[in-house]
């Protein structure tokens, strides 16, 4: 059975689920519209790669500093006592890092983040303030 990519599609499930905020060397960096978890974003490599170890040296190295390059922002702009990587796969094969950052006391601190609660969404001006404050830092 062939199991679709909505990265690769580009349509509306990805759209349903996340706004781009950027493209970066071999990534493209993506805000998730659930935003329970402030500066929650997810970072796909921008060809259709369904495992690390699909990559070259050269892309894992630009991927990696991709991902380092968001985190930083990330923390320079929100102040997180940590962030949580996740790299899934199973149902979405296009590889792809989900980033969340995590609040000392506050929701889920202490274990893994989870999907199982209710979303927080935002208006379309929140989405955008977080979209460019994040834009602004990576550039």
């Amino acid at each position: 059975m062939a199991i679709s990519c909505f990265y690769c599609e580009d349509g509306e499930k990805r759209r349903s689920l996340m706004i781009e905020i950027c493209s970066l060397s071999v990534s493209t960096l993506y805000l998730n519209r659930d935003q329970k978890h402030k500066g929650r974003c997810v970072l796909k490599f921008k060809d259709h790669k369904t495992d690390l170890s699909a990559l070259t040296q050269e892309e894992n190295t630009a991927f990696f500093t991709d991902l380092r390059k968001v985190s930083q922002a990330l923390n320079e702009l929100f102040h997180p006592a940590k962030i949580n990587y996740a790299i899934y796969g199973d149902l979405v094969p296009h590889l792809h890092v989900h980033i969340v950052p995590k609040y000392e006391n506050g929701l889920q601190w202490g274990g893994p983040f989870s999907d199982d609660i209710p979303k927080l969404l935002l208006s379309d001006d929140e989405y955008r303030i977080l979209i460019d404050a994040i834009r602004e830092k990576l550039n």
